[in-house]
């Protein structure tokens, strides 16, 4: 698909200045240059045009807001002037695997004041002697070098710093009441299934209790139904002895 084509398709009925983000990876571009976008993405803050054929960004638009754009994997080599003329207020640039090979190449990004990270992985620049050195020497305003700083310390992940600027922003922190909820919900299942093994324990020693309750009933029962017995034996035998005292008689 064309660049053309796949930016009516990402526009999704929504107006050009509407868009903040817009994500072209894998179309194809005719002549090596930028095709379809104009300076009416007076939004757009968010460009990747990964592995769509640049040769060159000369028809790039003012985008004024952009500040992430990624370029990786075509085949510039220059024209990166364009970039500070075009979109004065980059912060991240991802430029690698291009055919980026002296470090006059990157000369031209000394204008871009606002850049903090930049991406040159897989560009024959990378081979050069003393590169990392060299390339933030030149670039002073560069915190991130693919993808660490002068003392090789990780950038931080872009989308958790989102995630910040949304918190800051009035958002608020997300997931902190989740997992308070979660822990009172682990003690109270904890406290309820204490409370049931004691209930079926004492059901337990209760229904025991019950069975002997009923076994010294019985018993209690039986010695009565014994008495009984040997109380009326006894009145037979009396009634035998009066009878034969009277035959005596």
């Amino acid at each position: 698909m064309d660049m053309k084509k796949r930016i009516n398709l990402e526009l999704r009925n929504r107006s050009l200045a509407e868009i903040a983000e817009l994500v072209l990876d894998n179309s194809r571009s005719a002549d090596g240059e930028v095709e379809g976008l104009t300076d009416e993405f007076t939004e757009l803050e968010f460009l990747s045009m990964v592995n769509v054929g640049l040769t060159s960004l000369s028809k790039l638009p003012s985008l004024p807001k952009l500040r992430k754009l990624e370029l990786s994997d075509n085949n510039l080599s220059g024209s990166l002037e364009t970039l500070s003329e075009k979109c004065p207020n980059l912060t991240y640039l991802n430029l690698s695997g291009n055919k980026i090979k002296e470090l006059s190449n990157v000369e031209a990004l000394q204008n871009l004041k606002s850049l903090q990270s930049l991406d040159l992985f897989n560009c024959e620049i990378t081979s050069l002697e003393d590169y990392r050195e060299s390339v933030f020497e030149l670039l002073p305003q560069v915190t991130y070098l693919d993808g660490f700083d002068q003392e090789d310390n990780e950038a931080p992940d872009s989308e958790a710093d989102d995630e910040d600027d949304d918190c800051e922003d009035g958002a608020g922190p997300t997931g902190d009441f989740d997992d308070e909820d979660d822990e009172d919900e682990d003690e109270d299942g904890s406290e309820g299934g204490e409370v049931g093994l004691s209930f079926q324990v004492n059901r337990a020693d209760q229904e025991e209790d019950e069975d002997e309750d009923d076994y010294a009933e019985e018993e209690e029962e039986e010695d009565q139904a014994g008495v009984q017995g040997q109380k009326r034996k006894r009145d037979v035998d009396d009634e035998g002895e009066d009878d034969d005292d009277d035959d005596d008689d």
